[in-house]
């Protein structure tokens, strides 16, 4: 059996890891997947098909590249039996915060929070899509990664639009109050996603490095609509509001172009 390291230069959070791993579903020759999100590394046991899996990582667009391949006798790799129970539990909280950031981004007249939610419901895909096609064929998971794709590009595209129509539109100022609390919330329930998505992983160590939290777009992005609703109390414009949801749409398409990628 060999081991390959590739070193996965965009892989931020748990979701890019299941991306990759229905990516790889179905190469016959890999064994197991050793995940290490906190320095961007995937490590592959398998028989051959090395090309196979290099072309398969590259056509994600994550930034795969093979650092080394050796010969192991690793073997009697960990199944972890609460995998599933897990998934479901960083599925509810993605998709109860879409649910949460949808409606007060509505009602605050937030682009930030309703771009914010789309890209939770954009990481619920990805959770939904592992649990639902597990035990499934080779074609019902790329169906499904298929719909799941297009559907985010068409919510991605239709919320663009309202950005473009709202900065040439006079609207009402959002909530920057609303904007800063629901994103403070929902920076919490990122980070609380990602630690038991890696504390289940550990093998060492209890706790996931602070760090590890500040690697996730999803927080990065929640950073962004925060600064966005300071910038709209202190300049009294909508924006940095309209700015930060433009970007975090373009985010949001990018994703589902990788989903798109997993179809294949």
């Amino acid at each position: 059996m060999e081991k390959t390291i590739f070193e996965i230069t965009k892989m931020d959070c748990p979701s890019e890891e299941n991306l990759i791993r229905m990516k790889l579903d179905g190469i016959s020759g890999i064994k197991n997947l050793d995940f290490d999100i906190a320095n961007r590394k995937l490590t592959v046991f398998h028989i051959g098909q090395i090309e196979l899996i290099e072309k398969s990582i590259a056509e994600l667009n994550l930034g795969g590249q093979k650092l080394t391949t050796e010969q192991t006798d690793e073997s009697g790799f960990e199944e972890h039996s609460n995998q599933r129970k897990l998934l479901w539990t960083v599925l509810a909280i993605n998709f109860a915060f879409f649910i949460i950031e949808m409606t007060t981004g509505l009602f605050s007249k937030s682009m930030g929070l309703v771009a914010d939610s789309v890209d939770m419901l954009a990481d619920s895909f990805v959770y939904g899509i592992s649990l639902f096609a597990v035990g499934g064929t080779l074609i019902r998971k790329k169906r499904i990664a298929k719909l799941a794709g297009y559907f985010q590009i068409l919510l991605a595209v239709i919320g663009f639009a309202e950005v473009v129509r709202r900065f040439l539109a006079a609207e009402k100022m959002p909530d920057f109050s609303t904007m800063i609390v629901i994103s403070i919330f929902a920076l919490i329930a990122n980070g609380v996603c990602l630690y038991l998505l890696q504390k289940s992983k550990s093998k060492h160590e209890a706790h996931m490095k602070a760090s590890m939290i500040f690697t996730s777009n999803d927080v990065i992005i929640n950073l962004g609509v925060i600064a966005a609703g300071l910038l709209v109390n202190w300049l009294n414009s909508n924006k940095p509001d309209l700015i930060i949801g433009a970007i975090v749409f373009v985010l949001v398409i990018q994703g589902a172009v990788r989903i798109l990628k997993v179809g294949k």
